[in-house]
Order: structure tokens, then sequence, then C-alpha cells
């Protein structure tokens, strides 16, 4: 990290260490350094412009492909859960887990499918776009957790129902979940002291909204991204270094505290 950087993240840590309770919005550029593609919202998967299959990767895994070729649909959700079988957590994972540990009112609200921060040992995790590895059927509503999609027949079928089964994550031009959105409203009302964009371009506005809200209301916003984004210019602190490195010697500053 460069020296900016460093002085910014000493006074960042400062306000961490008499924090209540963080909330860390999360994206594609976290999993990254866990060696995940970062597609358009996958990573670097799909730069072609066109799947064989004539459409854009955003058609195929759109509610309305779903609809009518479930099958299609399945074959680029297979194709992104292998690219991210064997992924591990990460240091900024583990780090947001060690916080909430820290800090109990902590809260991740994060973008990704790839369950990274479960995994980490985060409890209060708001997956708004839901998690590729939670399985749903569509006819009577059962759900499963799988570590993968390996074996599974394409497109599966519920073994209590037979119903067809999709993973339960939302498809474009599909509705937010009303639960995520609920528990995010929940926890926005008990409050938090500090509010961290991390990885995330923000460029959808329930992404972007958190850290508009906090810095409307004088609560300490930070990103951390090695690029522009829709809120770079909208936050207290902007550190432009990679996810793990940042969240790396945040724990350092705090552990030695």
């Amino acid at each position: 990290m460069d020296v900016k950087v460093e002085e910014m993240l000493d006074r960042v840590a400062e306000i961490c260490r008499s924090a209540r309770a963080l909330l860390f919005v999360t994206g594609a550029g976290i999993s990254a350094d866990s060696g995940l593609p970062t597609y358009r919202g996958m990573g670097g998967l799909y730069e072609r412009h066109l799947t064989p299959e004539g459409l854009s990767i955003e058609q195929a895994l759109s509610g309305a492909t779903w609809a009518a070729r479930p099958e299609l649909t399945w074959k680029y959700l297979a194709e992104i859960e292998a690219n991210c079988r064997g992924a591990e957590p990460n240091v900024a994972h583990r780090a947001m887990a060690e916080l909430e540990r820290r800090h109990p009112g902590t809260v991740v609200f994060t973008q990704n499918v790839d369950g990274l921060h479960r995994r980490a040992g985060s409890r209060n995790v708001i997956e708004i776009h839901g998690c590729l590895h939670r399985l749903r059927c569509v006819e009577c509503g059962r759900s499963r957790q799988v570590p993968d999609f390996a074996g599974l027949a394409l497109p599966p079928q519920c073994p209590a129902c037979q119903g067809l089964v999709r993973p339960d994550v939302v498809l474009f031009g599909e509705a937010l979940p009303d639960r995520a959105l609920w528990d995010f409203e929940r926890a926005w009302s008990r409050g938090f002291d500090m509010v961290f964009s991390v990885g995330t371009t923000s460029v959808f506005p329930y992404i972007a909204a958190p850290v508009i809200w906090a810095r409307q209301s004088g609560i300490c916003t930070v990103e951390i991204n090695p690029g522009e984004t829709c809120v770079s210019d909208r936050v207290d602190f902007r550190l432009k270094a990679r996810a793990a490195e940042v969240m790396a010697g945040l724990m350092d500053r705090l552990q030695s505290s």
C-alpha cells in the first residue's frame, strides 16, 4: 500500500477501535482475492459478447430465460459454480468475521453469492442476491445446501416432489428477496458507527444507498477498492487498494493497540 493509504488506514483503525457496530457492503472484489473471477458480477468469465446460443450472459441468467429455458440458465449457473469451486475465504473475509466477534452489532451486506462470508465465520450476513449453493424447489419450496454442483443432473429435480430446482439466487430482471430487504432495514434501524464499501463498484442504487445515507447522517464512511466507483467521491476515506491487503492492515493495527 502507498503512504497515503497507510496514513488513512491509521485514522480508520483509530475510529474503528471505539465503534460499536460496523456495516460492510461487499462485492465481487473481495472474493477476487480468493481467486474467483469477477465477471460483471461474477468476474471476467464473460468478456465475450454473446453465448453460443446468441444471448448475452445477462439474458441467459435472467428470470425470463429461466421461465422459458431453465436448462440454459442452469448451464451457465453451473459454469459459474465450476469456476468458483474450491475457493476459500481470504484474509478480508476472516477479518470481517473477527470484527463481528469484537463488535457484535456488525453486519455484512453482500452482493456475492459464493457463501464465503459465512464460511469465514460471519454470522450476521445479508445475502441480497442469494446463495449459489442453496437450492430451492420452485414447486414445493423445499431447500437444501450443497457444497457444489458436482454430480447434479442439470437441471436437477426435487427429491421430494420431482419439481424443478434452482439455486436460491436473484437472476437478472427478478425482484430482490423481501426477507433480505427486511433484515437490512432492521439492521439499519439499530444503527452503525461506520460503513465500509468493499470491492464493489456500487452501480446498483441499493448498494450505494447505505454509503450515501451514512454520509448524510454523519457516520464515518470508508471505501476499499483499487478503482473508481459510484461512491468514491462520497466517502470520508477512500483506500485505493485490494480488499485483502487493506483488511489485513486494519487488523494488524487493531491487534497491536
